[in-house]
C-alpha cells in the first residue's frame, strides 16, 4: 500500500546517510584543497579554465560546469518526477521512485559547484565583490549566493517529507516545499550570472587571457537560456494539462518568465541574444520533453514557445538598448501583449487546455502585469552585473514595485469561488473491448450540467493517477448538455472527474474514485446513471490531504517557507547590488 503521508523511517534513514556522506566527501576535499594536502580540485579548475571555461579563472570556470551539468540533470528528474505523479499517483517512498535521483544529484549538484567557488581561490581576492570568510580567505560573491541557491533548493526534500507527515501528501506542483526545490535551482542562475561577471572582471583586470567574443556570447546566452528555463518551470501543470490552479495564472508566468530573462539576455549579451537564449531554452527543454514522453515513455510535457516575445524584445532594443529600464518596461508590455496573442495561438495547437476567449480580458492584464514585473526585474539584473544601478533609492523602489507586482498578480490568480448547487447528471454508456471504442472499465457519457455554463475556461473529464492522464473537452450539444468524445476510464486506481473553470468560479464533479486504505477513503463507484454534486476540486485532486489539520497550521507553515523564499530573493538582490558597487560603470 502506497504511504499516504510521510516516508519509511528506514528511507529516511538511507536518505540521510547518503546526504552525509556526500556532504562529507565534499568537505574533505575542500579541505584538502585549503591546506595544500589535495591538488584534484586545483587540477580540475586548471582544466575547465583552458578549456569549456575558457577566458574565466579556475575558480569561475570549474564551478559553472558543475553548475549547468547538474540543472539540466535535476530539470530532467522534476519533470520525469511530475509525470509519474500525473500518471501513478503517490510513490511508495522516495527511495522507490526512480525520478527522486536526478533530482537529488543535480540539486546536490549544484550546491557543490557554489561550495567549489567557495573555496577554490586561494591565496587571492577574487574580485572586489568577494565575500570575507577568514582572515586570508576570500570566496566571490556569486559562489555565496550559488551554494545558498543549492542548499535553499536540497532543504526542500527533507521538509517535504516533513510536510507529508502533517499535512498529507499535496500532489500538485505549488506545494510550498515543492516551490523551494524548483525556486532554489531557477534562482541559481542569477548566482551563476554573478559568478560569471566576478570572474571575468578578475581575468581582465590581470590581463590574462580572455574568452573571445563568441564564446563570451554563448556563455551568456546560456546562463539567460538557462534562467528562462527555471522561472518557466513553475509552468508545469500547464504543460501537462492538469493546472489546478485559474488558467490566468498561465499567461502571466509565461510573461513572467519571458520578460525577465529575455530582456537580461538582450542587455548582457548582446544583439540577438534573446533569440540565443529562446534557442537554448527549446533545445534543453524540448530534449527533456522528449526524453520523458517518447524516451523513458511517460506523458509528454508541452513548451511555451517564447520565439515571438524574443523577436519583440529584439525589435524594441534596437531603439531602447542603451536605455535598459525603458526597454524593460517596454519590452515586457510588448511581451504581455503581442506576445499573449501569439502563445495564445500556440497553446490551440499544443497544449491540452487551450486558452479561450472568455479568459481574454484578465489573461491580457495578467500577461502585461507579469511581463512589466519581469522586464523591470530582468534590466535591473543586467545593470547590477556591469555596474549601472542607478541610485538605491530607485534601484530598491523598482525592485521592490516588481515583486509587489507579481505577489498581486498571484494573489488574484489564488482568488477562487466555489459555486453551491452545481451538479450532473450522468448517463454512462459501457464500451465495447478494443478498437476505437475503448476498453473494458470505460464509458462514454452524456452529462446535464446544472446550473448550465457559456463559454467557460474549461469543461472537461480529467481521469489521471491510473496509468496515465486522460483529458476530454466535453461537446456541448444542448442548453446545459455535453456529450463526451472518447472513452474514460472507470476502474481501477484511476481519479476520474468533471473540473469546470469558469471565470473565478472553480469546481470538480466525481465520476469515479477508488477505494485508497491509506487514507481511509471509501471508493465512489460509477453508475450507469448517476447524479453528483459539485465541490472544491482539491478535495478530489488532493484526496490525500489531511482534513484534521487547523488552517491556522498550514498557514503558518506557508509562511515560514514564504520568509525563506523571499531571503533567497533578497540575498540574490543583494549579491547582484554588492557587485554593482564595487565595480561601478563597467563595459556595456
Amino acid at each position: 500500500m502506497k504511504p499516504a503521508g510521510g516516508a519509511a523511517l528506514d528511507q529516511v534513514l538511507i536518505a540521510s546517510g547518503a546526504a552525509a556522506a556526500l556532504t562529507a566527501v565534499l568537505l574533505v576535499f575542500g579541505w584538502g584543497h585549503r591546506t595544500g594536502r589535495i591538488t584534484l580540485l586545483t587540477r580540475l579548475a586548471d582544466w575547465a579554465a583552458k578549456g569549456p571555461g575558457r577566458g574565466l579563472p579556475g575558480w569561475a570556470a570549474l564551478p559553472s560546469l558543475v553548475a549547468i551539468v547538474s540543472l539540466i540533470t535535476a530539470l530532467l528528474g522534476m519533470y520525469w518526477d511530475i509525470s509519474l505523479h500525473i500518471s501513478q499517483g503517490r510513490d511508495e517512498g522516495p527511495l522507490a521512485n526512480i525520478a527522486h535521483y536526478p533530482i537529488l544529484i543535480g540539486l546536490f549538484g549544484i550546491f557543490t559547484a557554489g561550495a567549489l567557488a567557495v573555496v577554490l581561490p586561494k591565496g587571492e581576492r577574487p574580485g572586489g565583490a568577494a565575500v570575507r570568510i577568514t582572515r586570508d580567505w576570500y570566496s566571490p560573491a556569486g559562489g555565496v549566493l550559488l551554494a545558498g541557491a543549492g542548499f535553499y533548493a536540497l532543504l526542500g526534500f527533507p521538509l517535504d517529507d516533513v510536510w507529508h507527515r502533517i499535512f498529507g501528501q499535496d500532489v500538485t506542483l505549488w506545494g510550498p516545499t515543492h516551490l523551494m526545490l524548483i525556486g532554489g535551482a531557477g534562482l541559481s542562475l542569477v548566482a551563476m550570472a554573478v559568478l560569471e561577471r566576478e570572474g571575468r572582471l578578475v581575468r581582465d583586470g590581470a590581463g590574462g587571457t580572455g574568452a573571445g567574443p563568441v564564446l563570451r556570447y554563448v556563455r551568456r546566452g546560456m546562463i539567460m537560456g538557462g534562467l528562462l528555463i527555471g522561472l518557466s518551470v513553475f509552468q508545469a501543470e500547464w504543460d501537462f494539462g492538469v493546472p489546478q490552479f485559474r488558467m490566468a495564472h498561465q499567461p502571466m508566468l509565461i510573461a513572467l518568465a519571458a520578460g525577465c530573462a529575455l530582456v537580461a539576455a538582450r542587455l548582457w549579451t548582446g544583439r540577438g541574444g534573446a533569440l540565443f537564449a529562446v534557442g537554448f531554452y527549446v533545445l534543453v527543454r524540448g530534449g527533456v520533453a522528449v526524453a520523458v514522453g517518447p524516451v523513458i515513455g511517460e506523458l509528454f510535457p508541452v513548451i511555451p514557445l517564447y520565439l515571438a516575445e524574443a523577436v519583440l524584445v529584439e525589435l524594441a532594443a534596437i531603439a531602447l538598448a542603451r536605455r535598459p529600464l525603458l526597454l524593460g518596461v517596454a519590452g515586457g508590455l510588448l511581451v504581455g501583449t503581442l506576445g499573449f496573442a501569439a502563445e495564445y495561438a500556440w497553446t490551440q495547437v499544443a497544449f491540452r487546455l487551450p486558452w479561450t476567449p472568455g479568459m481574454v480580458p484578465e489573461g491580457l492584464l495578467m500577461a502585461a502585469g507579469g511581463g512589466l514585473a519581469g522586464g523591470v526585474l530582468g534590466a535591473l539584473l543586467v545593470l547590477g552585473l556591469t555596474g549601472r544601478l542607478p541610485r538605491p533609492a530607485v534601484a530598491r523602489s523598482l525592485f521592490a514595485g516588481a515583486l509587489a507586482l507579481v505577489a498581486v498578480l498571484v494573489g488574484n490568480g489564488l482568488l477562487t469561488t466555489v459555486p453551491t448547487g452545481v451538479r450532473a447528471e450522468l448517463a454512462l454508456a459501457a464500451t465495447a473491448s478494443g478498437g476505437r471504442t475503448g476498453s473494458p472499465g470505460t464509458a462514454q457519457a452524456t452529462v446535464r450540467l446544472t446550473p448550465p455554463v457559456d463559454g467557460p475556461t474549461w469543461l472537461t473529464v480529467t481521469a489521471w493517477q491510473g496509468g496515465g492522464l486522460h483529458v476530454d473537452h466535453l461537446v456541448r450539444t444542448g442548453e446545459g448538455t455535453y456529450r463526451t468524445t472518447e472513452p474514460m476510464p472507470l476502474t481501477g486506481t484511476w481519479k476520474t472527474l468533471i473540473r469546470l473553470h469558469d471565470g473565478r468560479k472553480m469546481v470538480g464533479i466525481p465520476i469515479y474514485l477508488p477505494r485508497d486504505e491509506a487514507i481511509g477513503a471509501d471508493e465512489v463507484p460509477a453508475a450507469p446513471a448517476m447524479t453528483r454534486e459539485g465541490q472544491p476540486e482539491q478535495r478530489i485532486l488532493q484526496r490525500e490531504l489531511n482534513p484534521n489539520v487547523p488552517t491556522w497550521t498550514w498557514a503558518a507553515a506557508s509562511a515560514v517557507v514564504l520568509a525563506c523564499t523571499l531571503a533567497l530573493i533578497l540575498t540574490l538582490a543583494w549579491g547582484v547590488s554588492r557587485l554593482s558597487r564595487t565595480h561601478p560603470k563597467g563595459p556595456r
